[in-house]
């Protein structure tokens, strides 16, 4: 079902036209669930999927013919639910779900928020990376050029 590489679908409207009635429902829901945890969430299509993205990447949904798929994004974040996802069909990152039965809503927007604060966690890191490299150079720099300097005297 997942047909968007071939179709040229563009937005995610346009993704769920194109599915039965009973998995545009239960999509429709996923993604009401998914804007509730995320509203400034960037909604596009990519990888022939419906994908979030705020900061980074945080979810995405599709439908397959024999199931839905919600990616996750993150084996961290999907062990952290392992309890609360045991009754369904788990691969790296995912959760697949029957066609025509929603994952719960509650369910939906803790695994988005998690994702929300481990790409705001790793956002912060490659900033502090960032700035202790700058600072490093920086101090390199100001080495130098006194050690420069002490050379032409």
């Amino acid at each position: 079902m997942s047909r968007t590489m071939k179709t040229g679908i563009k937005t995610a409207d346009e993704y769920l036209d194109g599915l039965p009635e009973n998995v545009q429902v239960t999509l429709e829901k996923l993604r009401r669930s998914i804007r509730a945890a995320a509203p400034k969430a960037e909604e596009i299509i990519r990888y022939g999927i419906v994908v979030y993205r705020q900061v980074d990447w945080l979810v995405g949904f599709g439908a397959f013919k024999n199931h839905c798929g919600f990616y996750v994004m993150s084996n961290s974040v999907l062990k952290r639910f392992e309890k609360e996802i045991a009754g369904y069909e788990t691969a790296t990152g995912t959760i697949r779900f029957p066609l025509d039965k929603v994952l719960p809503a509650a369910l939906v927007k803790s695994i988005v928020k998690a994702r929300m604060e481990e790409n705001e966690a790793t956002r912060a890191l490659k900033e502090a990376k960032a700035s202790a490299k700058k600072l490093a150079a920086k101090k390199n720099g100001l080495s130098a050029s006194r050690n420069g300097a002490k050379t032409q005297r």
